[in-house]
C-alpha cells in the first residue's frame, strides 16, 4: 500500500493526514460534548488522547483500514477531520465547534466523495447517520447523499445505545476514475 502523505484539496480546503504537530490543537475540536455524543471519540479528549488518536490513525493507514484527514484551509491549521474506511467504504466527519457554520462538513465530504469515486475507485461510499442528527442529515444531502434501503445497525458506545441509518452517494456515469496508483486532487 501507498504510504506517501495524502493531501486532498477541493472547495476551498485542503485534506492532509494528521501529524504529531497537530496533537495540541485537536483537543480544542474534539473535546466537546456534541463531538462525544455523536462519535466514538475518547472524552474527555486531552492531548494524551490526541496523541493516541493520531497514532491510531496513522497505523489504520498503514494497514489499508481507514484514512484520516484533517480539514484544513490553508494545509496546516486542523479545523476538523473527515475520514474513510478502506474495507466498508463508510465517512465519518466532526468539526470544531469554533469552526462551525463555513460548510466545512459539506465541503470536505465533497472533496472527499470525489476522492473515494476516482482515486480510490469506489463505486459507492456511505454515511451512517442517527435519525435525530438533522445538522448531519443536512450535510449529507447537501453533499449528494440519499438515505439508501440498507438495513440499520445498532451501536452501544459509552453507555448509550443508538440506531445508525446508511446514507449513499453513487459514482455517476461521468465520473473519471483515475489509473490504477495515481492520486488525484478534487477540483
Amino acid at each position: 500500500m501507498q504510504t506517501d502523505p495524502i493531501v486532498i484539496t477541493g472547495h476551498g480546503l485542503t485534506l492532509r493526514e494528521w501529524t504529531d504537530d497537530d496533537v495540541p490543537a485537536m483537543p480544542e475540536l474534539f473535546d466537546d460534548p456534541d463531538v462525544a455524543y455523536r462519535t466514538p471519540l475518547e472524552s474527555p479528549f486531552d492531548e494524551a488522547a490526541a496523541l493516541r488518536y493520531v497514532r491510531g490513525a496513522q497505523a489504520a493507514r498503514k494497514e489499508g483500514k481507514r484514512l484520516h484527514l484533517a480539514i484544513t484551509l490553508d494545509g496546516r491549521n486542523p479545523l476538523g477531520e473527515i475520514m474513510i474506511g478502506m474495507k466498508a467504504p463508510s465517512l465519518g466527519y466532526a468539526v470544531g465547534t469554533a469552526h462551525r457554520g463555513q460548510r466545512l462538513a459539506t465541503r470536505s465530504l465533497l472533496v472527499l466523495t470525489e476522492y473515494a469515486h476516482t482515486s480510490l475507485n469506489l463505486p459507492v461510499v456511505y454515511l451512517e447517520i442517527e435519525a435525530d442528527n438533522d445538522a448531519s442529515a443536512a450535510v449529507a444531502r447537501a453533499a449528494g447523499f440519499e438515505p439508501c434501503d440498507a438495513e440499520s445497525s445498532t451501536v452501544t458506545d459509552k453507555g448509550r445505545s443508538y440506531e445508525l441509518f446508511k446514507w449513499e452517494h453513487r459514482r455517476g456515469p461521468e465520473t473519471v476514475v483515475a489509473p490504477r496508483g495515481a492520486e488525484r486532487s478534487s477540483p
